[in-house]
């Protein structure tokens, strides 16, 4: 069994294994530990004897024993050692259901603000690494850190361990979940790290929940179908983004042939229905937004004046640094690439300096440059934009196209 179906199989299962794991023992932290012991363990065994044919079955089994050994030999905890065992049947069954939402509702504790509801929750089961919640919240790896740990903290001093909300709690948890699935998904269709373009993993997986959730959720905001609808417009272009040797392709390079017209038009008429019948939200905008690029037959037929309205929109509503460096392109296609600097450079002080650190901003702004002509300053900003970033495909696609006007090309 090659290692890489292992991975697979591992990345699948485990965050509904954790969920079982918090529902049958409540200790959030102590679950994680032994999920993690057992992670570990079958990292080491599964390449080798193969898959069980219940991945998930399995990381139960194997972490509820690691989490009953630590109880077992905590001096201090003896008297929950007998609960402990008692949870475990010799023959325990792990339930059949999916419940990877509901442990992600749970990680939405009302004892924490949101930066801490989504820090835990992306890094406990959304499995991604610190370094990577870092970037994609746009923060210190050392903050996220904190986060986490105090997250985890708080949560054990109220007493109240990990529960399904109250009826007045559902909707702020629902829009902290949509931005944990969102921020899933975006790590997915670009890797923050790595030398893959994309980590289809995760994007398959934010789409898969994103369905369950708005199956589950009356989504009276709308946001949850606005928030599908923008996952299945995005990833429709996956196949068309690298070519046969995995170098990055840019929008405007696009086999458009390659993209999925089937997610295309299901994502198209999420929006369509949405639209019509809810108040305005930011994912819908994004999607309208995806929508308008993905039914346009090339760049330069794209609608660029409905998406520097949908943008000047968004960002009224939901004001950001990739929201603001959005309307930056839109500006310059649609007033040319003078006003888009001139855009830039405002957006930059606005947003105090966490746009000026992102390297899409310095590869929009090598892009602006060598529209107007300024190719040596454009070779520069690409070059700061390759050194900024740590996707492998992104790396060199913006190391050569510096390169290229460096050399007159």
């Amino acid at each position: 069994m090659p290692e890489s179906d292992a991975v697979r199989a591992l990345r699948a299962a485990a965050p509904s294994a954790l969920a079982v794991l918090v529902r049958r023992y409540g200790d959030f932290a102590a679950c994680e530990d032994a999920m993690q012991e057992a992670l570990i363990a079958a990292a080491e065994q599964w390449p080798t004897s193969g898959v069980p044919d219940s991945p998930r079955a399995w990381l139960v089994r194997v972490a509820s024993r690691r989490h009953i050994d630590d109880v077992r030999s905590d001096v201090a905890r003896r008297r929950r050692e007998s609960r402990a065992v008692e949870l475990e049947p010799e023959h325990a069954q792990v339930p059949a259901v999916d419940d990877t939402l509901t442990l992600f509702l749970l990680c939405c504790h009302p004892a924490l603000g949101r930066p801490a509801q989504l820090a835990l929750t992306l890094r406990a089961v959304g499995g991604l690494t610190t370094a990577e919640i870092s970037r994609a919240l746009l923060l210190p790896e050392p903050t996220v850190a904190q986060r986490i740990s105090r997250a985890k903290a708080r949560i054990k001093a109220s007493g109240e361990g990990f529960r399904m909300p109250r009826p007045e709690e559902t909707a702020a948890r629902l829009a902290a979940l949509r931005q944990v699935l969102y921020l899933v998904f975006t790590e997915g269709h670009t890797a923050s790290s790595g030398d893959e373009l994309a980590r289809v993993d995760l994007s398959a997986e934010a789409i898969r929940l994103a369905r369950q959730l708005r199956e589950a959720d009356a989504d009276a905001s709308g946001e949850t179908t606005g928030l599908l609808a923008l996952m299945l417009l995005t990833d429709a272009r996956r196949a068309a983004r690298a070519d046969a040797s995995g170098a990055l392709v840019p929008l405007d390079e696009q086999d458009r042939s390659r993209w999925d017209a089937a997610m295309i038009g299901e994502g198209v008429a999420l929006v369509a229905e949405v639209l019509d019948r809810a108040p305005i939200g930011p994912y819908q905008l994004q999607a309208a937004i995806a929508a308008v690029h993905d039914e346009a037959p090339s760049t330069e037929e794209t609608d660029w004046i409905e998406i520097l309205g949908l943008y000047d929109l968004l960002g009224r509503l939901a004001p950001g640094p990739m929201v603001a460096l959005g309307r930056v392109v839109a500006l310059a296609m649609v007033e040319g690439p003078q006003a888009g600097l001139a855009a830039l450079e405002a957006s930059e002080s606005a947003a105090g300096g966490a746009l000026a650190e992102h390297h899409r901003t310095w590869a929009v702004r090598g892009h602006l440059l060598e529209r107007v002509g300024a190719t040596d300053a454009a070779s520069l900003a690409y070059t700061e934009a390759a050194r900024r970033t740590l996707n492998g495909p992104e790396q060199r696609y913006l190391a050569v196209k510096a390169e290229r006007l460096r050399a007159g090309r």
